[in-house]
């Protein structure tokens, strides 16, 4: 069972505080389910936003939530931008503002980095070399 988004945020901000980092709710959505964005001020004139994941990409069967790296340093009107046009598409969003110059998002598990190298997928099926 998922966790409702309104505590899953509540649970973020507090995070943030207890490392020393400063959060805000920027919008808040439906408190049942509604789908979390998390931004990150670097303090340094660039941002990064972190998405809800696919579940397909999460690989997670659990229910928990799962974040993907959506923009990675980049402009804040970017962030802003971005957010906008997702609010277009769905109004119930939430949208979590973490400020912090190392750039930790405080997201667990870490979010899943696009642009990273993935693990080659084992040929199916096994071949069984002759000794």
């Amino acid at each position: 069972m998922r966790l409702r988004s309104d505590l899953w945020v509540s649970a973020l901000v507090r995070r943030a505080f207890a490392a020393g980092a400063g959060a805000a709710v920027v919008r808040s959505g439906d408190e049942a389910a509604g789908a979390i964005f998390v931004s990150v001020d670097r303090l340094d004139g660039t941002a990064d936003l972190h998405g809800p994941a696919a579940q397909a990409e999460s690989g997670d069967a659990t229910g928990d939530r799962r974040f993907e790296t959506l923009l990675r340093a980049v402009p804040h009107a970017d962030v802003s931008a971005r957010l906008e046009r997702e609010r277009r598409f769905d109004s119930d969003l939430w949208w979590v503002e973490v400020s912090d110059r190392d750039g930790r998002c405080f997201i667990e598990p870490p979010p899943i980095d696009p642009n990273a190298v993935r693990p080659a997928t084992p040929a199916w099926p096994p071949r069984i070399d002759d000794v």
